[in-house]
């Protein structure tokens, strides 16, 4: 028995990073999975993953800063499953940059596929969960959504709204039966991120002295969804080896 069994999971940016890792976890739990993406053949990727481990899923492509793309992924979830059961809003960018040098086009960019994107995907997942008894909607957020980063002003903020925006949903739907909840990673091994990059990074800063796994933040994640957090509403969850629990970065040391 898994974790997830009859459960149907839509999961935005699902064909690379974090939300690969997800689909396919939660797939081995159980759950049916639409593994959403803004390019086909990741998310085809990620299914063919799942399937070939015996799981079911079906891939959509959608870019999940449009409202009209929004509403076709939510449809053809419940259409091919009958059901939804799990909201995970993954998919997300980022642009660099001082606030003063940033231009208004970074900033909507970020904010619509961050933040708008889940917005849109949750107004469209509580009407269905509500007739079905309930539901979980997961946000990721990031460690960058609870402190400052400098240059990363845009995704800090949308990273922010989406921890207020799940917190805004459990308060209203509680008394539905849905939760909803923000996953915080820190910096983790992805495509935004490749391993080949942190053999540049000073990773001091992090207690546990390495970057996270995609796997790693999947399975925090499959905790927030399941029953094992049935009392778990509201709260964002920090998967970031220490990193945000220093009040004061420490210095790099100076080599021997």
């Amino acid at each position: 028995m898994g974790k997830l069994d009859g459960k149907v999971a839509l999961i935005t940016g699902a064909g690379s990073g974090i939300g690969r890792a997800t689909a396919i976890l939660f797939a081995r739990e159980g759950a049916r999975v639409s593994v959403v993406d803004c390019v086909m053949e990741t998310a085809e990727k990620t299914v063919a993953e799942i399937r070939k481990n015996k799981g079911e899923a079906i891939a959509i492509k959608a870019d999940v800063s449009k409202a009209a793309e929004v509403e076709m992924m939510v449809r053809k979830t419940v259409d091919t499953f009958g059901r939804l059961d799990i909201l995970h809003n993954n998919a997300g960018v980022g642009r660099l940059g001082l606030v003063a040098d940033l231009t208004e086009e970074d900033w909507d960019a970020v904010q619509d596929t961050n933040l708008k994107s889940a917005f849109l995907a949750s107004r469209l997942a509580i009407p269905i969960m509500i007739r079905q008894g309930g539901g979980v909607i997961l946000n990721t957020s990031s460690a960058n959504g609870i402190g400052a980063v400098p240059t990363f002003s845009p995704y800090s903020a949308s990273k922010a709204g989406m921890i207020l925006l799940c917190k805004s949903i459990a308060a209203e739907y509680a008394k539905q039966n849905i939760r909803a909840n923000a996953i915080c990673p820190g910096m983790t091994v992805t495509g935004m991120m490749p391993a080949e990059m942190f053999n540049f990074l000073d990773v001091d800063f992090i207690p546990q002295g390495r970057p996270g796994r995609p796997e790693e933040i999947a399975n925090a994640a499959l905790f927030l969804v399941s029953d094992d957090a049935s009392y778990v509403n509201g709260t964002c969850l920090l998967v970031d080896g220490g990193w945000s629990c220093q009040t004061v970065v420490p210095p790099k040391q100076p080599a021997a």
